[in-house]
This record gives structure tokens, sequence and C-alpha cells, in this order.
């Protein structure tokens, strides 16, 4: 018998039990998802997202943060973002776009020893306000930084 047609009878025979298997309920597919916060992710407001993600919506201002965007993205579909935290046990970076149909865009957690920074993409409907909220010590710090969209990246 041919090695390749022995190989495809092989595989054919395997995928076939593996189907019976399934359609018997031997064997059951179950998605694995991290824990994640679904009503901050679907919060239209900035103070709701941060209240379902992080616990609270007490922010204070901070000059230790450090958020560059450009001043103007011509597109925005692809906005670069970075953030930076000197603030010490730096828990959490989270990004929120003010005038996106949902704010929070993402929440970067980091161990004990990570360093503070996050450089990413985001996408933005329309101009806003790009916020960085971290988290250190159980206590919220932000900064926000206006960015002009010149061609909407969230359908518009």
């Amino acid at each position: 018998m041919n090695n390749k047609r022995r190989s495809f009878m092989k595989s054919s025979a395997a995928a076939g039990a593996f189907g019976i298997a399934v359609s018997a309920g031997l064997i059951t597919p179950r998605a694995v998802l991290a824990a994640w916060p679904k009503a901050a992710f679907e919060a239209k407001e900035v103070n709701a997202a941060v209240q379902g993600s992080l616990g609270s919506s007490a922010m204070t201002d901070s000059s230790d943060i450090t958020l560059k965007a450009p001043e103007i993205a011509e597109n925005g579909a692809v906005v670069p973002i970075t953030v930076t935290s000197k603030i010490p046990n730096t828990e959490s970076i989270s990004l929120l776009i003010s005038k996106n149909p949902t704010p929070l865009t993402a929440v970067f957690k980091f161990g004990s020893n990570a360093e503070g920074f996050v450089s990413t993409r985001v996408k933005m409907s329309k101009t806003s306000d790009v916020i960085a909220v971290v988290k250190s010590g159980g206590k919220l710090f932000s900064t926000k930084l206006a960015v002009k969209v010149t061609i909407g990246g969230c359908g518009g």
C-alpha cells in the first residue's frame, strides 16, 4: 500500500473517531477565557468605564505620567499611543478615548517588577481626549491629551 494513502487513512480514522466522541458528548469543547470586565468595556462614558474596570472613578491628575500621541491623527484607525509611568509600583495602565462609542480601549496589567510602559495603536472615531489612567497602591492617577482626527477610524 502507498505510504501517502496509509497516512491519509490513519488521519481520516482519527478524525472520524474524534468527531464521533464529540457528537456522543464524550468530549465537550469549552472556551477558556480570561476574566475581563465586560461592563467596563461596554460602558458609554469615561467614569463608568473606569469604575467598572478599576473599581473606582476617583482619579488624581499626575505629572508622573507621560502620554505621547500625535497632535493631529490623519487616520483614526491607527493612532500610535505611548504611556510611561514614573509612579512607583504601577499595577496597571488603562487607555480611554472619551468620544469613542465605548471609551475603554485597553487595560494593561503589570507584574511587581515590570516597568510602567505601554506602546500601542488605537482606533479613534473622532477628535477626542486620550486619557491614560495608572493604578498604583490602590489609587488612580491620570493624564489626558487632545488628539485631532481628520479621518475617523470607528466607522466615521
